[in-house]
């Protein structure tokens, strides 16, 4: 009988690898089997910000809750209405759970699927109200409509060299990257980005990917401002005391952006005087401040309904003071929610097979095992300037 080991969520900052179930190819919100689907073993899986939310216990997320959304694979057994997909194929799994049927997948807002979730438009694995899917912080994970989500790798032995680079395809990269898109950058512009991690790292690489003329990435830890700037971009210390706005001035000569993203969320800082203290909409009014009328935002850093450890009621509802009425003077246009990584990850694995884009170097792909994850959330926990990557088998 196969195994399976896998990390759980038990508590505000407690995680432990444990024995689970080996997956089946059964959907967990319907009944009968998922001829649809296909079970993977786990070559890379990462840790996410997202899942740090979880683990500092700012969401409602049960306890025993199996980690992992980033999650890139061999496929092992695949169910009777797989076409496309092969045993051995090595392929990348968007962290979206889609049903490639509905309005929305058909639209290609694969983030809102209206099918796999009872509870609400979304699924993704692992992860809090997002429909039950089991996590990929683990040795095998069941992925279903195999054949609509999963992106297959045209050539294994390429795949395996460049697996630090393909790993980000399941989540960061084409969220960085929708979160450019979104904002408008594009050839010239200049673009500030809130937030040095992984995201906003690789937002970074992006918005160069995309022909920005300046990349502005702003943050208050010191080791992630340093790998901004090693790979050509401008920081901003947020912990001074000079403003934003007059931050950007000494680097571009004007106190305002083209356009901006929030590379960020709920979890935000006040800046400056007020480094160490929780105002989660900062981010979201300093960058309608410094944005130029007509600009456009955008925002994948994640937002909640419910955060348990909010700084005040309305928070702890996702109810944040946001200055609404500056974004309509300067017109500004707003894009949020989950990424729609199908809509962008083919492109973004061919930019990287071609070499047009280096994002592991970019956020600093550090790979672990699986009996190490429990030190990743730590490390990343305390700002490391890593995007930390278990390798379940000892594979890569």
């Amino acid at each position: 009988m196969a195994t399976n080991r896998g990390v759980a969520y038990l508590g505000p900052g407690k995680v432990e690898v444990q024995s689970i179930p080996y997956p089946k190819l059964v959907n967990p919100n319907k009944k009968g089997k998922a001829e649809h689907a296909v079970i993977l073993k786990v070559v890379t899986t990462n840790i996410c910000g997202s899942d740090q939310h979880m683990v500092r216990g700012r969401t409602t997320a049960p306890t025993g809750l199996i980690l992992g959304h980033e999650i890139t694979g061999e496929v092992v057994e695949k169910g009777r209405d797989v076409e496309f997909l092969q045993v051995g194929d090595i392929c990348s799994v968007p962290f979206n759970v889609a049903c490639g049927r509905c309005r929305n997948c058909r639209g290609q807002q694969t983030g809102i699927c209206l099918t796999v979730n009872p509870a609400r438009p979304g699924g993704a694995y692992g992860y809090v109200d997002m429909g039950g899917w089991i996590g990929g912080q683990a040795e095998y994970v069941m992925v279903p409509y195999a054949d609509f989500n999963l992106l297959k790798f045209p050539n294994r032995d390429q795949a395996l060299e460049k697996i630090k680079d393909l790993t980000c395809l399941s989540d960061i990269l084409p969220t960085g990257y929708h979160g450019c898109v979104t904002a408008g950058v594009g050839p010239g512009t200049v673009v500030y980005i809130a937030g040095a991690g992984p995201v906003g790292l690789a937002a970074a690489a992006s918005a160069h990917l995309l022909g920005a003329a300046c990349v502005i990435v702003g943050d208050m830890i010191p080791a992630r401002l340093k790998q901004a700037k090693s790979f050509g971009c401008e920081t901003i210390d947020l912990s001074k005391s000079a403003s934003l706005a007059e931050q950007i001035e000494q680097i571009v000569g004007v106190p305002e952006v083209d356009c901006a993203v929030d590379a960020v969320g709920f979890e935000a800082r006040g800046h400056g005087a007020e480094a160490k203290v929780e105002r989660p909409a900062t981010v979201l009014n300093s960058i309608m401040e410094v944005t130029r009328a007509g600009g456009s935002l955008g925002i994948p850093g994640l937002y909640v309904t419910g955060d348990p450890g909010g700084v005040d009621d309305a928070a702890k509802i996702g109810s944040l003071s946001i200055r609404l009425g500056l974004g309509w003077a300067k017109s500004h246009a707003f894009f949020t929610g989950q990424t729609p990584v199908l809509k962008y990850n083919r492109q973004l694995m061919q930019a990287i097979l071609y070499n047009k884009i280096k994002v592991a170097k970019a956020v600093n792909v550090t790979m672990i095992s699986l009996d190490e994850a429990a030190k990743g959330y730590a490390d990343f926990d305390k700002g490391a300037a890593r995007k930390f990557v278990i390798d379940p088998h000892g594979s890569v």
